[in-house]
């Protein structure tokens, strides 16, 4: 009994210390910090946990303490420079960066934004008496140009999304729209239905 109390106390133990370890890690581009109006991690406080082009502060930052990621620092707005890069807790900014007497913008490096996953060309949200695709797709699974010769006009739009409709099982398109990308006009959003109007 007691050695099961005791390896369950050196199991817990050791969680904790990996949650302690992963803390210190985070994801490329993320990271959590705290900005200091004084040194030594003094004064006024904000918690900055994401790309922050105007601090907009009425203070000057002097110290930080970073949770996770490498942060760059910069003098002006927009992340412009002079700027510094920081990984880890500065108890006086200005001591490794003399430059740095503001700190108007901050972001976490190596930042990408989550990429847009579109749904396949072709998916479709189907009910009883009506199907709405949007981004109507071919046979061999490419996206369905508007117009032919790429005007975008309405009443092609319309005229190809009630072929589309008729190619899979439906009498005509209730509506769509365009949406363009890389300087081509496709479909989007078309409801088809039994009625077509």
């Amino acid at each position: 009994m007691k050695a099961s109390v005791y390896v369950a106390i050196a199991l817990a133990g050791l969680a904790s210390v990996a949650v302690a370890q992963t803390d210190k890690m985070a994801p490329i581009g993320r990271g959590e910090a705290t900005i200091y109006r004084d040194p030594g991690f003094q004064g006024p406080a904000v918690f900055v946990g994401e790309a922050k082009s105007n601090l907009a502060l009425r203070w000057s930052v002097r110290s930080i303490r970073v949770r996770s990621g490498t942060w760059e620092l910069c003098a002006r707005t927009r992340f412009r420079s002079p700027c510094v890069t920081v990984s880890a807790d500065e108890s006086d900014i200005r001591r490794f960066a003399p430059q740095m007497f503001m700190v108007q913008s901050m972001r976490p490096l190596g930042y990408a934004p989550p990429p847009v996953i579109d749904p396949p060309a072709g998916t479709s949200l189907r009910g009883m008496s009506a199907e709405f695709f949007t981004a109507p797709g071919n046979a061999n699974g490419r996206r369905i140009l508007s117009c032919s010769n790429n005007s975008g006009s309405a009443n092609c739009a319309a005229d190809t999304a009630d072929r589309f409709c008729k190619s899979v099982g439906w009498n005509g398109s209730a509506s769509q729209t365009q949406e363009t990308v890389n300087g081509r006009i496709y479909l989007a959003d078309v409801l088809c239905t039994r009625t077509g109007y």
